[in-house]
């Protein structure tokens, strides 16, 4: 909803560039959400935390329907912020569920499940619900969300393994995530990583929406398009990406998979410049979503072989992805104010540019 909805909301009410780019400060949640994450490691269990969380987001997400409705633009961005607030601390909670469930093996193995698992998620957002809004209303996608969100939550509570009571012992506990985190080896040369792993894609998908629409798309085309055609193609990345890992093992892929994401963004360059038909343009947006797919699923094996064993293990996988995401929200911001003035073409070719660090550091980063 944060990330992929709201661009194709903004795009389709005719906000400037400089405003779609901007809806990338939504990012800052997860920017900074390894500052509370040792909260959840403190008080209660993952598994209420999870639970609770997505009670909540349920709520907001459908209180977003009125101003939506009405096309109250800043209303919704405030409300979105509040969204995007809840679903980084979800985050935490369901990170350390699945780290404690789960051996080093199991999460390489179920990697590219649970990155699927999202990308249903993403399929059903930005293509069914965006068609639904295209051919309804954008209040009627709004509250279709929340009540899909309340039907997920009830199930978990019904279905979810229940934890063990953790209780905190110290204040201490809080800082020591992060020194903790900090002490692994190699620590600067995978933060570094992490950081500047998906910066390409960062600026290539934040201009998505707008090249598409700029390329013909209405918002019932780009829903079927990208939303869900592209969204399967990355489902099908995503898992392809898990299970080669897995048998190959990180070592072995992470450069080749790291060269290969950032080439596919010539891909966008092209596009740009030719401006072809519906099927190139289909073509080339399913292409790039299997690598974006093959892409997230060695950084997210990468940012769990940086989780440390033992009592930190959610706290240091939040820091993990709230790195990852850095890079996503200051591009992405900055996104529609380059874009607007340089244009498409040369936009797309800096975002390539932006993949090479990422590319660079691969090679040096520790890949166990």
């Amino acid at each position: 909803m944060v990330h992929q909805i709201s661009s194709e909301f903004f795009t389709a009410k005719g906000a400037t560039l400089e405003a779609i780019g901007a809806t990338a400060l939504f990012g800052l949640a997860w920017n900074f959400k390894a500052l509370w994450s040792p909260l959840i490691d403190l008080f209660g269990t993952t598994r209420r935390w999870l639970i609770g969380l997505e009670l909540a987001v349920a709520i907001a997400v459908a209180l977003v329907a009125w101003p939506a409705g009405k096309g109250d633009l800043a209303t919704v961005a405030a409300a979105l912020a509040a969204v995007a607030f809840l679903s980084a601390t979800h985050d935490i909670a369901i990170d350390g569920f699945y780290i404690r469930a789960l051996s080093k093996e199991g999460q390489a193995a179920f990697t590219g499940l649970r990155i699927s698992a999202y990308r249903v998620a993403l399929l059903v957002g930005k293509g069914v619900l965006v068609a639904l809004a295209g051919f309804t209303s954008w209040t009627v996608c709004f509250l279709a969300a929340g009540a899909i969100m309340l039907v997920l939550t009830l199930l978990h509570a019904l279905i979810l393994p229940r934890e063990e009571r953790r209780v905190g012992s110290s204040r201490l506990r809080f800082l020591k995530a992060f020194t903790t985190f900090l002490a692994q080896p190699h620590a600067a040369v995978s933060i570094a990583l992490i950081l500047f792993f998906r910066a390409g894609d960062a600026l290539m998908f934040a201009m998505h929406t707008p090249l598409l629409k700029d390329l013909g798309l209405d918002t019932a085309a780009r829903a079927t398009v990208s939303g869900m055609g592209g969204t399967v193609c990355s489902i099908a990345g995503a898992t392809l990406g898990g299970l080669f890992i897995s048998k190959m093992t990180l070592r072995r892929t992470l450069v080749p998979i790291t060269i290969l994401q950032g080439g596919a963004i010539l891909l966008y360059v092209w596009m740009a410049w030719a401006r072809p038909g519906l099927g190139a343009i289909t073509a080339v947006v399913w292409i790039e979503q299997v690598v974006a797919g093959i892409g997230t699923a060695a950084l997210m094996n990468f940012i769990m072989r940086r989780a440390a064993s033992g009592e930190y293990k959610a706290s240091h996988f939040a820091i993990g992805t709230s790195l990852m995401s850095v890079g996503t929200t200051l591009l992405g911001t900055a996104s529609g104010f380059i874009a607007a003035k340089v244009g498409f073409v040369n936009f797309f070719a800096l975002a390539f540019l932006a993949a090479l660090p990422g590319i660079a550091l691969s090679f040096f980063a520790p890949k166990e």
